[in-house]
């Protein structure tokens, strides 16, 4: 999320870079939504402030005894009592309408991202190794199936598409890759940077985790959820309080409509129409609790480990002395892939539940572009053990992932596809998910804001390191032998038991 005292500041500047993403100017909206929202906070001090003057005033007339002075700044109190309800209310839905239109505004890319519709204009930065290229090279899939070690009809069965039972050796080489990258990222004497603390986070997570690293509201459509068993007696008696209160609030919305169609006389239109904006406002907001009710007390299936793990320093202050913290882990990640109809429908490369080891660093905004390189050196070096040819290219605005500044993809060379394909993809994020999810830092002594709050916010980091199928895929197709069989790389063969191919 952003600052909305910089985009008051730079209004020019946020509209420039949503316009390199591809998105329509906003500075212009988020700015008079703030200003209605200052508004309605200026009003509510003033009334308080008034309130304070005349509750002294009731005290100075009493002891003067006047008794028709005191009751008429008693009266006014009272007034100002009931008016201030409705202003607090005011404030509340006018911060709220600021906050999801905030919550909506992507990550404004670094200055040396390449700006771009699309991936046609991502920039190469590196390639490492030979890629191998052969016309008689297989599929994954077809080595699998031929295997007989990779199922995808009885998947379907059990599940649908997008899925794949994974069986004997193969089944133990994909546990192999995965214990050998968490080893890499957390023990320097395998070869690695290391350096990274392995956690074994849960995979359902609240509302407020998904918001946190920009899944929602946003992108609510490519995630999982799963509802927990509700009271329903209780869960009736909210439903008709709330439907009570829609009823209201919508029957208000349509007065206020009515008075501004028939531009009634002695009323003010700017007022008629901000009251019908908050009244519109207020009704959605009741309108999606109701929806929430319904569905039960949701539950989100993590689309990556990114999630828990950013969040496991939200609504924090880290002393800065103790940065950076680097977090792995190991977990099945789950995606609906909306979107994806007809990508990718053979093997398993689009799937809607995979394994993925997550790399996630927490740092001070001065360290992040150098923790964003030493990341991505820690993925490559995955790869690099595994003698599997890739490429590192910088992502252009238009490619570039929602709360992302910059972000590196690498991709693995296949040979069956005869292709590069993304196999990691690494990210600065500045503090965009740091201010979502209230995770700031504690200066050291002379530096930063030389030790006074409030608080600055932490920068986030996250990347794969790797993909664990896409690297079992990469593995198959890279280290087929002409028989079928499919040799096991050195890497890999002290967590299968000394196993050197894999055969059916």
């Amino acid at each position: 999320m952003l600052d909305i005292r910089w985009i008051r500041e730079n209004p020019d500047a946020l509209d420039r870079a949503l316009a390199s993403r591809g998105a329509e100017p906003a500075a212009e909206r988020l700015i008079a939504l703030d200003e209605a929202r200052r508004a309605a906070v200026q009003a509510l001090q003033d009334m308080q402030t008034r309130r304070n003057a005349a509750s002294k005033g009731i005290g100075q007339a009493k002891a003067a005894k006047d008794e028709a002075k005191a009751q008429a700044l008693m009266d006014e109190v009272a007034g100002l009592k009931e008016s201030m309800q409705a202003a607090q209310e005011e404030e509340r839905i006018a911060g709220k309408a600021l906050a999801d239109a905030l919550a909506e505004i992507p990550n404004p890319p670094l200055d040396d991202v390449p700006v771009g519709e699309d991936e046609s204009a991502n920039r190469e930065e590196r390639t490492w190794g030979e890629p191998k290229r052969t016309n008689s090279a297989k599929e994954h899939f077809e080595l699998g199936e031929e295997l007989g070690l990779m199922d995808f009809e009885t998947a379907a069965k059990l599940s649908g598409s997008r899925f794949v039972v994974l069986k004997g050796k193969l089944a133990r080489m994909e546990r192999a890759l995965g214990q050998f990258m968490l080893d890499l990222h957390t023990q320097p004497e395998k070869g690695g940077l290391g350096g990274y603390t392995e956690v074994q986070p849960p995979l359902l997570v609240r509302d407020d985790a998904a918001f946190g690293t920009g899944q929602l509201p946003k992108f609510r459509d490519d995630l999982f959820y799963t509802a927990a068993p509700v009271d329903v007696p209780e869960i009736e008696q909210k439903m008709m309080a709330l439907k009570e209160a829609i009823a209201k609030k919508r029957s208000m919305q349509n007065e206020l409509q009515n008075k501004l169609d028939a531009k009634s006389p002695g009323e003010n239109p700017s007022v008629v129409k901000r009251n019908l904006f908050y009244a519109k406002m207020d009704a959605d907001r009741l309108e999606a609790e109701r929806e929430a009710l319904l569905r039960g007390a949701e539950y989100w299936l993590i689309p990556t480990a990114e999630v828990p793990l950013t969040n496991l320093v939200r609504e924090s202050i880290l002393d800065e002395k103790d940065l950076p913290r680097r977090f792995t882990a190991l977990t099945p990640c789950f995606r609906s892939e909306a979107g994806s109809a007809g990508k990718d429908t053979r093997g398993m490369l689009r799937q809607h539940q995979f394994d993925k080891v997550e790399l996630v660093s927490i740092t001070t905004p001065e360290k992040s572009r150098e923790e964003h390189e030493r990341m991505t050196m820690c993925a490559e070096e995955v790869l690099k053990q595994l003698d599997l040819a890739y490429r590192v290219v910088t992502l252009s605005t238009g490619d570039m992932g929602f709360g992302a500044q910059k972000t590196y993809d690498i991709e693995v060379w296949l040979p069956g596809q005869k292709a590069y394909r993304e196999i990691s993809s690494c990210s600065v994020c500045g503090d965009f998910q740091a201010r979502r999810m209230e995770a700031r830092y504690r200066p050291s002594t002379g530096s930063g804001q030389g030790g006074k709050a409030p608080w600055p916010f932490v920068h986030t980091l996250n990347g794969s390191g790797v993909a664990v199928g896409r690297a079992l895929i990469a593995v198959m197709e890279t280290y087929q032998n002409q028989d079928g069989t499919i040799t096991v790389p050195d890497v890999l063969r002290p967590y299968m038991g000394g196993l050197e191919k894999v055969e059916g």
